[in-house]
């Protein structure tokens, strides 16, 4: 029976989100593509904005707010492979008018798989830089440790 999901759970500024390796994940020798790294951040990324209420699609509705990836750094570390359970933990670093900063790490227990180091854009439907909402950039600033507030 396929496990409920879940928006993962966020403790002391850090999310952490739960995933399978499924079979769809892997090349022929069981082990996870590279490139599915990236969608378990992304999902990981999506469920912590949903956590803190500010879901991808109502802020492209409501405000015209898009996020776009601009940079983004892998280290691979160490293979996951297929029935693994893993977790994305994602960490914001910095938080600016119109962009995030974030560190995530796809783990296995307490062996760190990937980390990425990444700044996501925030853009209107043309592309254009555009402000985070008030509320939204509130809630990314209080993610941050109090030395590192704006």
């Amino acid at each position: 029976m396929p496990e409920a999901p879940t928006s993962g759970t966020l403790t002391a500024g850090t999310h952490v989100f739960p995933i399978r390796v499924y079979y769809e994940d892997t090349d022929a020798a069981g082990i996870v593509y590279y490139a599915n790294y990236l969608k378990f951040a992304e999902r990981g990324r999506t469920e912590l904005m949903r956590l803190l209420g500010a879901e991808h699609r109502a802020l492209m509705e409501d405000q015209g707010v898009l996020w776009a990836v601009r940079r983004c750094v892998v280290d691979y570390l160490s293979p996951a492979r297929l029935d693994d359970r893993l977790e994305v933990v994602t960490s914001v670093t910095d938080v600016g008018a119109a962009r995030l900063d974030a560190l995530q790490v796809v783990r296995r227990g307490a062996a760190d798989l990937a980390r990425l180091v990444l700044r996501l854009a925030c853009i209107d439907r043309a592309g254009r830089p555009r402000r985070l909402p008030a509320a939204v950039r509130a809630s990314l600033l209080a993610l941050l440790p109090p030395q590192s507030r704006a």
